[in-house]
């Protein structure tokens, strides 16, 4: 960006060249659009995916209901994978054969995922299920929600901010090769006569 503190120096410099001011005028279009263009693009973005990501939180509270399951026997196994949304980042979870009556009074039964280590026959735990009382996911929370649409709209800003740079420095670079392809053919012309006695070199 030093081409910006440059372009009032240049405005009636006699060495400036046409290149030079249009190096500056790009380096001063990026920044302003940096500064500008891409937080809006980001609080757009971020509003719309706070929007989408809000009225899932709101469908999910609605079609997604806790139930208590009992435990009938453990299925075997090491226990499995910790569960990330929980508070406590190292549960244990076990796979059990479990029974549960759904949203809709109909009563289920299947292998689930119990936070226990060692689950006994009659242990009672919590699932999520939808109202046909099948296994589901826990429910998006609007904190969450509005984490994720925060971190969109710094991305959005980010990815736009990224593209003008890239942008500025793909003109830049088509102007600096357009410069030495001038240099070349100048010296072409210039260069078979240099230090020859009587050409004014």
């Amino acid at each position: 960006m030093r081409a910006i503190s440059g372009l009032w120096r240049w405005r009636r410099n006699p060495l400036c060249r046409a290149t030079d001011v249009a190096e500056a005028w790009a380096a001063l279009v990026a920044l302003v659009l940096i500064a500008v263009a891409a937080p809006v693009i980001g609080v757009l973005v971020g509003t719309a995916a706070q929007d989408s990501l809000q009225r899932s939180v709101r469908e999910q509270r609605h079609s997604r209901h806790l139930v208590t399951a009992t435990v009938v026997r453990e299925l075997g196994g090491a226990p499995l994978e910790t569960d990330p949304d929980t508070s406590t980042a190292h549960e244990a979870r076990s796979r059990v054969l479990a029974h549960w009556t759904a949203p809709d009074g109909t009563r289920r039964r299947g292998p689930v995922l119990a936070r226990a280590k060692h689950p006994r026959p009659g242990e009672r735990f919590k699932v999520w299920t939808d109202p046909h009382g099948r296994i589901t996911t826990r429910p998006l929370n609007s904190p969450t929600a509005t984490t994720h649409a925060v971190l969109a709209g710094l991305g959005a800003t980010l990815a736009a901010a990224g593209l003008v740079d890239g942008v500025r420095r793909l003109v830049l670079w088509r102007m600096v090769r357009r410069r030495y392809a001038r240099w070349d053919q100048a010296w072409d012309r210039a260069g078979p006569d240099w230090g020859k006695a009587g050409t004014g070199c």
